[in-house]
């Protein structure tokens, strides 16, 4: 790898790596992506794309504010990169049913409105009107023609095992799992990067006719979306077994069974695909910021919500090189 110490060097080329790119690009900074495999060939892609931070955070936490900032976020950040690509990218304000038991429904309705989000009781739980999807590969694909439009070098097939920031205007690391299997070296000193592994999810896909769901189904880690296309994706599971990248039939039918009871249309489909995707849990996550003392950010540790946090994520990360660059 050679010398860029006019540019930023990001590891990891998935929705929240290009997302940093384009936003750094925008600004006239020179950058280089680099990826062990394709752009997003990873947890990006595997991801079903729920915008839905109402159903996912019920308690005050970093996750919970940051996930409501980037769900505000996300319509002008889809319409920028449209307008910016011509790519068409399929996302949708659906809203979305939570099952949940009725003493517990309140409380958590009462501590999310008064948090900001939208959120009504229902007879069998709670209804986010403002939740939404977005297909991750579309994204993806339009993140990657901004990019090269703007004269991002993205090297595809070129993991990065150690880097030393002091080659770079800059460093990110958001290689999502893998981020801490790199070496990174500021001045010579490598640089203590906070845990991560992955956490293994299946996930299982239908093709319906689409318009047949209506909003996104929730209960528990169970969920049911439906893009555009009519495609219906149910998921998922969180299984501690490191990069284990078997597809298990015994569990596929569990995912089956338990989102027949959640949309009863899929009781009798036949899945068209099946597949997983590995998150990136980290105790402290997510890490968003500058490695103190460094050149040095991190963008990794989203587990759950890598998708939904890639607006705010890439917004924070260029703003702060940004200004580092600036007086630096």
């Amino acid at each position: 790898m050679g010398s860029e110490s006019n540019g930023v060097a990001i590891v990891g080329a998935g929705i929240i790596g290009g997302s940093i790119a384009w936003r750094l690009a925008q600004a006239g900074v020179r950058v280089t992506v680099f990826d062990a495999g394709l752009a997003g060939g990873e947890a990006s892609s595997a991801g079903a794309g729920m915008l839905s931070p109402g159903g996912e955070f019920d308690r005050p936490s970093v996750w919970f504010e940051l996930g409501i900032e980037s769900m505000r976020m996300y319509p002008a950040f889809v319409e920028e990169l449209q307008a910016e690509t011509g790519v068409a990218i399929d996302f949708q304000i659906c809203g979305c049913k939570q099952l949940v038991e009725a003493e517990q429904a309140r409380p958590r309705a009462d501590f999310q409105a008064r948090a900001g989000v939208c959120v009504e009781l229902t007879s069998d739980g709670l209804y986010y009107p403002l939740d939404g999807f977005v297909n991750p590969n579309d994204v993806l694909r339009a993140l990657r023609r901004a990019c090269e439009d703007r004269n991002v070098k993205i090297a595809e097939g070129q993991p990065v095992t150690e880097i030393e920031s002091a080659d770079y205007r800059a460093v990110v690391i958001a290689a999502g799992a893998w981020s801490t299997q790199v070496t990174v070296r500021h001045d010579r000193k490598c640089v203590t990067l906070p845990e991560v592994k992955p956490i293994k999810g299946h996930l299982i896909g239908f093709q319906l006719r689409p318009g047949s769901l209506g909003p996104m189904l929730r209960q528990g880690h169970s969920y049911v979306l439906q893009r555009s296309n009519g495609f219906t994706i149910t998921g998922s599971t969180e299984e501690d077994v490191g990069f284990d990248r078997a597809v298990s039939p015994t569990i596929c039918q569990a995912l089956h069974h338990d989102a027949a009871g959640l949309f009863l249309a899929i009781a009798d489909a036949t899945p068209c695909a099946r597949w997983i995707g590995f998150r990136p849990f980290s105790p402290q996550g997510p890490h968003i910021s500058r490695v103190d003392g460094t050149n040095v950010w991190l963008a990794y540790g989203h587990f759950r919500n890598g998708i939904l946090l890639a607006p705010v994520t890439a917004q924070r990360i260029a703003d702060g090189i940004i200004s580092y660059v600036a007086i630096s």
